[in-house]
């Protein structure tokens, strides 16, 4: 048995037969004796309201605030968890509230509300660990969310618009279906072969000459980068028409991006074709080569399918200021390493540091240990001042390095927890949708007639449900499939 320390207070809010009054509590096996004049710091709690109605009330009313009460022995009951029950007995005692290490935040969150505590009273490092869990929370409910626009079939959608999210699952999701992936594959293969194509005509042995004496693309190259245009172009055109917002398609960035990958090509062939002159042709050609390079960020395009991709970019948003930091130390270092440099090298009559922002070349490949010894110092000063510098250059870089990585590994765990979870849910969605139409046979024979589907009954057992894996903030997912009330039927 655990008693509670007994502190008698003036600022208590209950009557003097409640501060008089002692009670016991058994949560999970464990007995508590309480006080009244304690548990009366806080009225509005459910420990507060029991303990000023066990003088005065029946029993009936008494085992609405528990879970059994045993009137020979003055206990009440409550089947909940005793390692958090101690937790809760804090804000009698100290005014705040912290969870112990290996409780869950969000079960513990359900326990605070059952026994009617508001959450402003958990002290801030517990809260910043509850804050993280709830954002985490909201990535997987997002992300179960899409999964469900995906597979949800609402009756009130035309033809049109279904034919329409049909496409564009086809051409922008390639993990919504089969023929998805397929396209998605080919247009990668385009991708890779447009860039080797690139990169292959530029050889000299594989130029041919033309009319005048110019070496230019391989025939077989261009007919293949032909090819590859075509169906960026086809591509760009399905996806801008099928977008449920073209505006915002046609100012997305890595839709820009494929933009000018495609256009250099149709303003060739359309000076080509009105006869411009052959210099301005010629200094058109190359500013044309030098957009068509930009096929290549068509890969970047991908990421949205590779977690690994996607991982590397969010570590790199997190770790903007160790970035920051590492910039700010090469800075420095540069500045003053090239200022030094160039002072100490002036007196040397074959000196190759000209200026300050010329030593600033040298700074920066000796700092990056790259050296490529086209400039380098020729005193003995010159050369301390260089040997300072690249171990100075060593320390910059490595210092910052432990927290990027860092910052890597745990981002990468947190999107393979996410999409796990996320996964998870769906199956449990699934399942419990499946049990809910061999249970009620007369829902089943509703979604049998189209009112509803399988993933909006699972959509909607989401909200009720009380396992583990129960995310709260998908409280409205019904909304999102747009079904009906989900039919409840109870078992006699």
């Amino acid at each position: 048995m655990w008693e509670f320390p007994r502190t008698r207070y003036a600022d208590c809010n209950g009557s003097e037969a409640s501060e008089e009054t002692e009670i016991a509590v058994n949560i999970g096996g464990v007995k508590h004796i309480l006080y009244g004049d304690v548990l009366n710091r806080y009225p509005e709690t459910r420990l507060a309201e029991l303990v000023n109605r066990a003088t005065d009330s029946t029993q009936e009313d008494l085992c609405a605030l528990c879970d059994d009460y045993d009137d020979s022995k003055q206990e009440f009951y409550f089947d909940r968890d005793p390692e958090a029950f101690k937790c809760i007995l804090e804000l009698y005692c100290y005014g705040k509230i912290h969870m112990k290490r290996g409780i869950c935040p969000m079960r513990f969150t359900r326990e605070m509300d059952y026994w009617g505590i508001d959450a402003e009273y958990l002290d801030e490092c517990c809260i910043s660990s509850l804050n993280e869990v709830q954002t985490e929370l909201a990535e997987i409910a997002e992300k179960v969310k899409t999964i469900l626009d995906d597979l949800e079939d609402d009756a009130t959608v035309t033809r049109g618009q279904r034919c329409q999210a049909f496409l564009w699952n086809l051409m922008e999701k390639p993990e919504s279906s089969l023929a998805a992936r397929v396209i998605a594959v080919v247009s990668f293969a385009f991708i890779l072969l447009s860039s080797v194509v690139m990169c292959v005509g530029t050889i000299p042995e594989l130029q041919v000459e033309d009319a005048e004496g110019n070496l230019v693309e391989h025939p077989t190259l261009v007919s293949i980068e032909t090819a590859c245009i075509i169906w960026f172009t086809v591509e760009y055109v399905l996806r801008f028409l099928f977008s449920s917002n073209q505006l915002r398609f046609a100012f997305s960035f890595m839709n820009i991006i494929d933009f000018l990958a495609i256009m250099p090509f149709y303003v060739l062939l359309i000076l080509t074709h009105l006869g411009t002159a052959v210099m301005e042709l010629a200094n058109v050609q190359q500013a044309v080569q030098a957009l068509r390079i930009m096929r290549i960020a068509r890969i970047f395009k991908l990421a949205r399918h590779s977690s690994g991709l996607q991982t590397l970019t969010f570590a790199l948003k997190s770790s903007l200021k160790e970035l920051g930091l590492l910039l700010m130390y090469m800075s420095v270092g540069i500045f003053l390493f090239s200022a030094l440099g160039y002072t100490l090298e002036q007196s040397h009559p074959e000196t190759m540091f000209t200026s300050i922002p010329q030593s600033f070349w040298w700074a920066i490949i000796t700092m990056t240990t790259v050296g490529y010894g086209d400039i380098y110092p020729k005193t003995t000063l010159g050369r301390c001042n260089a040997a300072v510098s690249f171990l100075c250059g060593v320390i910059a870089i490595a210092l910052p390095i432990h927290p990027i990585i860092n910052n890597f590994v745990i981002v990468y765990s947190k999107q393979r927890v996410i999409e796990t979870a996320a996964k998870h849910e769906i199956e449990l969605m699934a399942l419990r949708a499946k049990e809910e139409e061999q249970e009620c046979p007369e829902a089943e024979g509703t979604a049998s007639a189209g009112s509803r589907s399988v993933w909006d009954s699972a959509a909607e057992s989401v909200s009720a449900s009380q396992s583990d894996t129960y995310i709260p903030l998908l409280g409205d997912t019904a909304n999102v499939s747009k079904g009906q009330p989900a039919h409840k039927c109870k078992n006699n």
